[in-house]
């Protein structure tokens, strides 16, 4: 008779297998279904008492596939003695095999196989090995059926259904049955332990995990090696690293290298990287026998660029121990290079290796994306697919998020038609970053399709797709979806009500925001990240006391917390209080970072006020901020604001990689100095450097050529836009062109080109057309623009006061007093013309007539001097037929002798030495009378003005303007 449990000590090997504690890679999921997981260094199984009688082995053995071994036990079976053969031993080695292959289909066929033969029906040995089989090959049900119609039962039986539930992701099961095995007095061995404690660290279960330790120490299994490795990762897994340390330097014998790997696993998951790699310190000062699990679990231990000189000392060991690198470690060091950002070293590794599996292609390719290397993950990529690489889900996750970063929709849509076709998009994750790329590419279509498709979805789809929508400008959709999320009940978290709060502010609904500002404190949510986000959506909504009394609510302020009430200053056009808050800002230590420096310049350039400017670009050099991108962007307009060129050119000269922004933005600052031959240069330059223009720099080229009288030219670039670029033009566009043949007086010209326009005209377009019809005095045009306007711009305050403008250019009384009513019925209000000038490193306002200022009879008094001089020396005489109210002739002369400009260029004269330059700016275009005023002074004075208005930049000097009175 053959021996029943000759196999045994390869069931106690396979159950341990599962349960032993692994090194673990954070670089992508597939890892952890990879080979390196499920393997581990055992003592030796305990030797097992074998007959001296020896049955006939049939060959049947790994290395047999899985059709050989059927055909031999088929074959076998009619013609041996059962003397001499043992169908058990014959059976279990091709379950063996079907487990390690994972062949559940032919494992089934086994099993009818093994139903039909009488000899081995009821063997205990083989329906362990079952339930085994079973258990490996993913069938849960099939092992469970096995194990139930069993009438007796081994303790292998039990550890081989405990170990089923474990590796099949069914953690619960295993302690349920392990509750059952209490009850019915089982006696659990050592091979227990391991995963029922594996399943206790999937299930962050401390308590059960403590029981069963417990457990291991009354039944005297907490001497077994295999054992203590399995209690120290449960301890981990549970995130109580003191237990796992104290067990571990419990330990009286440390040379076995399992325990050293566990003690680095634990402390390199839990992120204690200092402590893992000193405990991989120690093992080399032992002396022990580095293995390859040693150097993953190390390796994983570097988890940023603060560690990456230890993980070249690690890679150096690794190469001292073996001229070969395992397939495992070389993975492992391709992550580690990729999480230091060394991803010139992780592709040198990933080349060298002769036999890439999925897993190191995956890591390279997550490396690239998250070191921001979109491109080159994509060219990576392709490259996979080159080598015969299918791209499995990890890979397809990643692309599709670099495809989202760049904003390519159609590669993304192609990564999303491959998905289907794999299957892979009813999975959670691929769905939400679908719905993620599709936002990012501003595709709300394709991105509210992705998300209805998906089965089941999680809290951070929801997130997502609340996201994608506020972020799109979709205000009104994530506002639903929001409602959507109340309604089902589910948590709300910061980031959600961040992008709801977004939504709110896009949509300038004040109500809402209050609703949701209520929401956040009932909820206790109310982080500094929200609070910061609740001042920047009170700013929006232009509701500046909610917005500053949130933010003196703030206990501790940082820096996002100062620049957001600074963004909110600003947006609602109050530059000099953005600049006075940075003294309160430096009086709580907060330095500014380079968002709210580029703020301060915004506010800087809006005032023109150049001190200010010089003093912020020279703190931005002493802090050793760099000047490019965003923050050369701003000090070029900044310094093109202030009235001061050449400053704009030398900094746009000094930067080597000139970037779209800052060629568009130097273009601007020649429109706005009317400098159009030299916005027109610089276009062609920009060619000439392969840079392509794009909406907003034709708008600004559009706008110089406006501002300069380029007809030709202006009509030639709206060409080249639509035929040469493939850029249809916005509404903004057409008004430029409108706005260019009316300053020209070309005003029948713009009508016709208005009619023939190829969109529906906008307000802005009627705007255009409307101010140069009251330019020219063109009544005819001008009614029908105005009623145009009027009819498309209910809500906008600029329109109503043009339009009343006009009328009473005209001396249509009765129409200005209709217009200004309707005005007043929806609630709207003029916004007053408003002048600054830069006095002793202070911005100075002025509104007209004003007499708050506390030098005002100083100033009233230069002014009258200066009105006098001009008078008797330049010949000046009031131009009464600017003043647009119906009032007599010497009250419209009083009325131009207060214009804000007026106030703040006497200022000005009053407290800037002879010589320097007088800047000041308005919010209004400058008024005709005005503009003679500024010449005269220029020239009777022999001061230079530097005067900016709502249009553009006018530099007096010697009785001549920049403009050549054409603005």
């Amino acid at each position: 008779m053959c021996l029943r449990y000759c196999l045994l000590p390869c069931t106690y090997s396979s159950i341990m297998i599962a349960s032993i504690p692994h090194c673990h890679f954070t670089t992508s999921s597939t890892l952890l279904n990879h080979p390196i997981l499920k393997k581990t260094h055992l003592n030796p199984p305990h030797k097992i008492h074998q007959f001296s009688q020896k049955p006939i082995k049939p060959q049947v053995g790994k290395q047999a596939s899985l059709k050989e071994a059927c055909q031999i036990i088929t074959r076998l079976f009619p013609d041996q003695n059962p003397l001499q053969f043992c169908p058990e031993e014959a059976y279990s080695s091709v379950l063996e095999l079907c487990a390690n292959k994972k062949a559940l289909s032919l494992g089934k066929q086994v099993h009818a196989h093994m139903m039909k033969s009488c000899a081995v029906c009821d063997s205990v040995f083989l329906s362990t090995r079952l339930v085994f089989m079973y258990g490996k090959c993913g069938s849960i049900l099939s092992a469970e059926m096995v194990f139930d119609k069993m009438p007796h039962r081994t303790i292998f039986t039990w550890n081989a259904m405990i170990g089923a539930y474990v590796s099949n992701g069914e953690p619960l099961g295993a302690l349920s049955l392990y509750r059952e095995m209490r009850v019915l007095g089982v006696p659990l061995d050592s091979c227990t332990f391991p995963c029922l404690l594996k399943a206790c660290g999937a299930l962050n279960n401390l308590h059960c995990g403590a029981e069963i330790h417990g457990l291991a120490i009354k039944c005297g299994y907490d001497s077994i090696i295999f054992v203590v490795n399995s209690i120290a990762a449960m301890y981990a897994k549970c995130s109580n690293l003191d237990g796992a340390r104290q067990l571990f330097d419990g330990m009286t014998e440390k040379e076995d290298i399992v325990s050293w790997n566990s003690i680095i696993s634990a402390f390199a998951a839990n992120g204690q990287s200092v402590e893992a790699l000193g405990h991989f310190r120690d093992m080399q000062k032992l002396g022990l026998a580095l293995n390859t699990y040693t150097f993953v679990a190390a390796l994983q231990a570097c988890e940023d660029s603060f560690f990456v000189k230890l993980g070249k000392e690690i890679h150096a060991a690794v190469l001292k121990a073996s001229h070969d690198v395992d397939v495992y470690v070389a993975n492992a060091l391709i992550a580690m290079y990729a999480r230091c950002g060394k991803m010139d070293e992780a592709a040198r590794i990933f080349y060298k290796m002769d036999d890439q599996d999925y897993i190191s292609w995956n890591t390279l390719l997550s490396g690239f994306v998250q070191n921001g290397l979109y491109e080159e993950s994509l060219k990576f990529f392709y490259e996979m697919q080159d080598a015969g690489r299918k791209p499995d889900q990890v890979s397809v996750l990643n692309v599709i998020s670099a495809s989202g970063r760049l904003g390519n929709l159609l590669n993304g849509m192609e990564l999303h038609a491959y998905a289907i076709r794999s299957g892979f998009d009813s999975d959670l994750q691929v769905g939400n970053t679908l719905i993620d790329m599709y936002a990012k590419c501003s595709n709300i279509n394709y991105m509210g399709r992705a998300f209805d498709r998906m089965a089941d979805k999680d809290f951070i789809s929801w997130t997502t797709i609340i996201a994608g929508y506020a972020q799109s400008k979709a205000y009104s959709r994530a506002l639903e979806l929001f409602l959507k999320v109340q309604l089902e009940g589910m948590d709300v978290d910061e980031m959600m009500i961040a992008s709801i709060l977004l939504a709110c502010g896009g949509s300038n609904n004040i109500s809402y925001v209050k609703e949701i500002h209520g929401y956040i404190l009932r909820r206790g949510l109310s982080d500094l990240a929200l609070q910061n986000s609740i001042v920047d959506v009170y700013g929006e909504c232009k509701n500046i006391d909610y917005a500053k009394r949130m933010f003196e609510s703030i206990k501790y302020k940082d820096v996002v917390s100062w620049t957001s009430m600074m963004t909110c200053y600003l947006h609602n056009g109050l530059p000099n209080e953005a600049l006075e808050l940075v003294y309160f800002m430096k009086e709580t230590s907060v330095e500014p970072d380079s968002i709210a420096l580029m703020s301060l310049l915004s506010a800087a350039a809006s005032l023109s006020a150049l001190k200010k400017g010089k003093e912020i670009h020279g703190f931005l050099i002493r802090k050793g901020f760099i000047i490019e991108e965003s923050l050369a962007n701003s000090l070029v307009d900044m310094y093109a604001r202030c009235g001061v060129l050449e400053n704009s050119y030398k900094l746009f000269n000094c930067i080597s990689h000139k970037s779209l922004t800052l060629w568009t933005s130097m273009i601007n600052a020649n429109g706005m100095h009317g400098r159009g031959k030299a916005a027109v240069d610089l276009f062609n330059q920009m060619k000439v450097e392969n840079i392509v223009p794009d909406h907003i720099t034709f708008l600004a080229l559009l706008y110089a050529c406006s501002h300069s009288g380029f007809i030709n030219e202006g009509r030639r670039f709206l060409e080249v836009m639509r035929c040469e670029y493939h850029l249809e033009p916005w509404p903004e566009h057409y008004a430029c062109l409108v706005d260019l043949l009316g300053r020209a007086n070309r005003l029948e010209e713009a009508y016709q080109f208005v009619k023939t326009m190829q969109i529906q005209p906008t307000s802005e377009v009627w705007c255009a057309l409307l101010g140069a019809c009251r330019v020219h005095s063109n009544e005819e045009l001008g009614q029908i623009a105005a009623q145009k306007l009027l009819e498309l711009g209910p809500e906008n305050p600029g329109n109503y006061v043009l339009v009343s403008n006009v009328f009473a250019a005209s001396g249509r009384w009765k129409d200005v007093e209709e217009v200004r009513m309707r005005m007043k019925g929806s609630g709207l209000k003029k916004n007053p013309g408003c002048s600054w000038v830069e006095v002793d490193n202070k911005v100075h306002a002025f509104v007209a007539r004003d007499k708050s200022h506390p030098h005002s009879d100083e100033i009233y008094h230069k002014l009258a001097q200066i009105t006098e001089t001009l008078e008797s020396k330049g010949g000046y005489v009031a131009q009464t037929k600017y003043v647009l109210h119906n009032v007599e002739e010497e009250q419209k002369i009083q009325m131009l002798y207060g214009h804000s400009e007026r106030l703040a260029i006497a200022y000005g004269l009053l407290g800037t030495p002879n010589g320097t330059p007088v800047r000041v700016t308005k919010n209004l275009r400058v008024c005709g009378d005005c503009h003679t005023f500024c010449k005269l002074v220029s020239k009777v004075f022999e001061r230079e003005l530097v005067v900016r208005d709502a249009n553009r930049f006018h530099h007096f000097g010697n009785g001549l303007c920049s403009c050549g009175d054409y603005w």
